[in-house]
């Protein structure tokens, strides 16, 4: 890709560091999720240009800016030249990476950046192609900028210094500015289709349809008629997003509400680690996501968890906690909760544990016990990477904790925990937590730990 082609693409792009790639979606994606989006769509776009190369001799310039050289190579390979965008205007930049272009021999360059997902190999040929009728192409942006810009050689000492200088970057004006300032010079133009670039948070749903993996959201229930609407309402809010409700013998509506909603409802035995697995079979998301079915999700939820598993190193993850409750106590109990997921990385089902689907499969999914299915499923997700606890809030019920006080269900969870870690037999901690919690009579999994 970096032979000496007569034609040359230039890619702009930055480096994907957490807290400033990608700014404008830290506030709803993290500085690591809006750093993951930046990396993700990069590797989209280059997937593209590989595509290309292999049917059209072209050299393949990165512009970066950000890291440096050698974390270019070792993140995106070395089948590429590889050069600093430098200092100054985003008009200085460009220029300078044009001229460059040309100087190097190239008759026709062109530049794209990486936060417009649809771009494929056949519109970059097209651009390429223009260029051996028209002097100049663009590539139109639905917010009137535009997401690709191609000259050729003898008319790019024609095009300076205005055709760029002084432009209002990020405005709808862009693209209109410099088709009047094209027509100055005399320049003939072509136009691409115009696409959709990914740049604030509601350009996130552009993103997902071209490349975001798909989320199943697994919901194990039991008599959840007064919970069941709302919580698979919010699953819905999201994109990409599929909702598999896993009943365990429902004799209230549980069931009929969530199929009227355009849930995938499913029966299995009342365990919670049976009905989890039961989903995650049926499951087609890239991502499962398990959820209580007394739990909310946050809004953008979908990017959150995309984000977060994009991260380097990441096994699984979880929500911070939040419980839907003024009760001091409970604020108490979230900060424990909070603290332990982060410093620990235990967090705890009610947390909302999402993970790969292929990493379920390999683990071989939660293991098939009545009590502590997600203690021991976190065990050995630890073994395989990081836990990743995002700063965003699902809202949990606070009904256990006050069934029977919030403090006595702390202090039997300690001790359910402890019977564990010393090998008490899951069973023998099934029937003593219940009989404490009150639920003798109810299926043993259905009172998962706090």
């Amino acid at each position: 890709m970096s032979s000496n082609s007569r034609e040359q693409l230039v890619i702009f792009t930055r480096y994907p560091e957490p807290g400033i790639t990608k700014t404008r979606l830290i506030p709803v994606l993290g500085p690591e999720g809006a750093a993951a989006v930046q990396r993700q769509m990069t590797e989209h776009l280059l997937g593209s240009v590989c595509r290309l190369v292999r049917t059209r001799p072209l050299t393949v310039e990165i512009r970066f800016a950000g890291g440096d050289a050698r974390l270019m190579k070792t993140w995106l390979g070395s089948n590429f030249i590889y050069a600093a965008q430098g200092d100054g205007e985003l008009d200085k930049r460009m220029t300078a990476a044009l001229t460059a272009a040309f100087d190097a021999g190239a008759k026709a360059a062109v530049l794209i950046g990486t936060d417009i997902p649809g771009i494929t190999a056949e519109i970059i040929g097209q651009a390429f192609d223009a260029l051996r009728h028209k002097d100049a192409v663009f590539g139109p942006a639905v917010d009137g900028g535009y997401y690709l810009v191609g000259l050729r050689m003898w008319a790019f000492g024609r095009a300076l210094p205005t055709l760029f200088t002084g432009l209002p970057w990020g405005t709808n004006r862009v693209l209109a500015l410099s088709l009047q300032r094209a027509a100055e010079l005399t320049l003939s133009v072509a136009l691409l289709d115009a696409l959709e670039d990914v740049d604030r948070p509601e350009d996130l749903v552009v993103w997902e349809r071209f490349a975001a993996p798909r989320i199943s959201v697994v919901i194990p229930t039991l008599n959840e008629a007064a919970n069941i609407s709302e919580t698979v309402r919010r699953v819905q809010s999201a994109r990409n997003v599929e909702v598999i409700v896993v009943d365990g013998g429902s004799r209230d509506d549980t069931t009929e509400i969530a199929g009227r909603l355009g849930a995938l409802v499913l029966a299995a035995k009342a365990s919670r680690a049976r009905q989890m697995n039961v989903g995650a079979a049926a499951a087609t998301g890239n991502i499962l996501l398990f959820l209580h079915a007394d739990t909310l999700l946050p809004e953008g939820y979908d990017g959150q968890v995309r984000g977060a598993l994009s991260q380097p190193g990441a096994a699984a993850g979880a929500f911070t906690l939040g419980i839907d409750s003024p009760l001091p106590s409970l604020r108490i109990m979230e900060y424990v909760a909070n603290w332990r997921s982060r410093f620990l990385q235990k967090p705890y089902g009610d947390q909302g544990l999402f993970l790969a689907a292929e990493t379920f499969r390999t683990i071989g999914g939660y293991p098939d016990l009545p009590i502590m299915e997600d203690f021991e499923l976190i065990r050995r997700l630890k073994r395989r990477g990081r836990i990743v606890v995002l700063p965003f809030a699902v809202t949990t019920s606070a009904r256990r904790w006050l069934n029977i006080g919030v403090w006595k269900t702390w202090f039997v969870n300690q001790l359910a925990i402890t019977a564990y870690l010393l090998g008490t037999a899951p069973g023998t901690i099934a029937r003593f937590y219940n009989r404490e919690k009150g639920t003798k009579n109810r299926p043993l999994s259905r009172s998962g730990l706090r």
